[in-house]
């Protein structure tokens, strides 16, 4: 858990999970992965096991700690919806989201059609909240069934994070999606982003009237080629309800 992040969409971590394993090739070049392996072997550290999936019960309880409002990117080490993950702890997580509903939760899986039914068994005649954001990676045009598979989630606040952006997406159908963000891959073996290609979601974006975030270049470093996009840096955010909602209250006091 961190509870501040570098990550610009974000304001905090929360992992109950950790660990993963490769599904495409956006996984490729894992920067969370990466980061582990370096304390595989070290006794007491968070991450001696490395990169193996692990949960950790003791961390469910770690948003409840943050008293003020945030948002938060829950696995940011993991992804909650791995195969391995026993459902009866992806309820206990979700149970944490749902009850500590200060905050804002962004989940984001490449396990999209997991998420999609976890969901709609989770909620069979709604929607999850609006404080717990769904999202996808999509990292090239064979990633697109993930955009169909969270258009069919039951979910108030879906978003699409195109990173590592590896090719060109095409026509993508944003219906029903809040928020599309895009940014390339860093790190000593980082692919290079076109920059037609995030224009042309962008400009996707504008014509659907979907909030665009550009996050990075990327680079061997996530800001060595800035935030830019052709001279503009672009930070638009869906709606927060319940951040904005506690900014009046706190206002008005």
């Amino acid at each position: 858990m961190a509870d501040r992040s570098e990550i610009e969409w974000t304001d905090a971590t929360w992992n109950p999970v950790t660990g993963c394993t490769k599904v495409t090739r956006g996984c490729d070049n894992c920067y969370a992965e990466r980061f582990a392996e370096r304390w595989r072997g070290i006794s007491g550290h968070p991450y001696e096991q490395g990169f193996d999936l692990r949960w950790w019960p003791s961390r469910l309880d770690q948003p409840a700690r943050w008293r003020k409002p945030r948002m938060i990117f829950v696995n940011s080490m993991s992804d909650l919806f791995h195969k391995d993950i026993p459902r009866n702890f992806i309820d206990d997580v979700f149970e944490q989201m749902e009850r500590v509903d200060h905050h804002i939760y962004q989940v984001l899986t490449k396990r999209s059609s997991l998420m999609r039914e976890y969901l709609r068994r989770r909620y069979p005649t709604g929607a999850a909240p609006q404080h717990i954001w769904c999202g996808v990676s999509v990292e090239d045009e064979n990633a697109k069934v993930r955009i169909q598979h969270l258009r069919s989630t039951p979910a108030s606040v879906r978003f699409l994070s195109i990173e590592p952006l590896l090719g060109p997406l095409g026509e993508m159908d944003l219906e029903g999606i809040s928020w599309v963000i895009v940014g390339g891959e860093s790190g000593p073996k980082a692919r290079p982003m076109q920059i037609e290609w995030v224009c042309d979601i962008r400009d996707q974006c504008e014509r659907e009237s979907v909030p665009f975030f550009f996050k990075q270049w990327g680079g061997r470093t996530p800001k060595e080629y800035g935030r830019e996009l052709e001279g503009v840096e672009h930070n638009e955010m869906p709606y927060r309800p319940r951040r904005e909602y506690v900014r009046l209250i706190q206002v008005a006091s």
